[in-house]
């Protein structure tokens, strides 16, 4: 029986990862499935080949690639990818919303401008037509900045596990094809000469919650992201803390050997202030072990 591990992309929230879960547990010769939304992997307990776990997990919606198959590479690799993968994720979503702001700024003040007696150019205040133009190009390179709510959101809906994505664009997405139809409804108007039609539609327009929507989901993004971002940099102050090597007590002899080598009933020795290697039964000698990263007690406790 194989245990083995996967990075998995385009998770963005717990349905996401129990979808996972759902669709790999259900293969022939899978035993057990464990997804961590946190760090982005899945580990896969069972005889069912790389190949049947990846495109169960594409077919779900998702992305899958196997992990490293070096026990000591991997561990390596894992102490900065957490901290990396939530820098960039955090620096990625405040450019988006930084972006996002400045766009809805302009579009707030176009769209809700005039009930708070703020002056507008006068080719838009005597054009509702162009007025209503400009709020959809607005809105538009709003969407495109936060493409990546509709991708991911339209992708699970078509595979038919909908995530809070599909939510957000399907919300987004109405609002905006609504003041869409409301804008040619209105060029309809202006050709046949009924201002007043025009501006009735003019009012039909909701550009700026189309916008609005996304804009504020990132905001949420970004808080997440930065409260992930914390429990991921304590993750790795605990990888870094485990040892990376045991010094195994052999005919007599003290051999320093990497973690991945110590066997069962290997007997190995612990000096004072060093962490213990692997979890074992103390056989001679006495000193205070701590033990705050099991227990969270702080004060170390004596052993013998």
């Amino acid at each position: 029986m194989k245990i083995r591990q996967y990075n998995v992309s385009g998770m963005s929230c717990a349905a996401c990862s129990a979808r996972v879960e759902k669709a790999v547990g259900a293969l022939d010769g899978v035993d057990s499935c464990a997804v961590n939304l946190l760090t982005g992997s899945m580990t896969v307990e069972g005889s069912a080949g790389d190949g049947e776990i990846i495109s169960a997990v594409e077919k779900a919606g998702y992305g899958a690639s196997p992990k490293g198959k070096d026990a000591k590479k991997a561990k390596a690799n894992d102490e900065n990818e957490l901290e990396a993968r939530s820098k960039n994720d955090i620096a990625s979503i405040k450019k988006r919303l930084l972006s996002s702001v400045v766009f809805l700024l302009l579009l707030m003040y176009l769209s809700m401008g005039p009930m708070l007696s703020l002056p507008k150019p006068s080719f838009l205040s005597e054009n509702a037509l162009a007025d209503a133009l400009c709020q959809m190009m607005l809105a538009a390179a709003v969407m495109i900045i936060n493409g990546k709510f509709f991708t991911v959101g339209i992708k699970g809906l078509l595979h038919a596990s909908p995530n809070m994505d599909t939510l957000v664009a399907l919300g987004s997405g109405a609002s905006f094809i609504y003041s869409v139809c409301a804008v040619f409804l209105m060029s309809d108007a202006y050709v046949k000469g009924d201002f007043a039609m025009a501006m009735s539609y003019h009012h039909d327009l909701w550009f700026e919650s189309a916008a609005m929507i996304l804009t504020l989901i990132t905001v949420g993004k970004l808080l997440e992201a930065i409260s992930k971002g914390k429990t991921t940099s304590a993750i790795s102050s605990l990888i870094k803390l485990s040892p990376k090597s045991a010094v195994i007590l052999r005919d007599g002899e003290e051999i320093t050997v990497a973690i991945c080598e110590v066997k069962v009933g290997d007997v190995f020795v612990v000096r004072p202030g060093q962490s213990i290697p692997v979890d074992g039964k103390i056989i001679e000698g006495h000193s205070a072990i701590d033990e705050s990263a099991l227990s969270g007690e702080s004060v170390p406790v004596d052993k013998s």
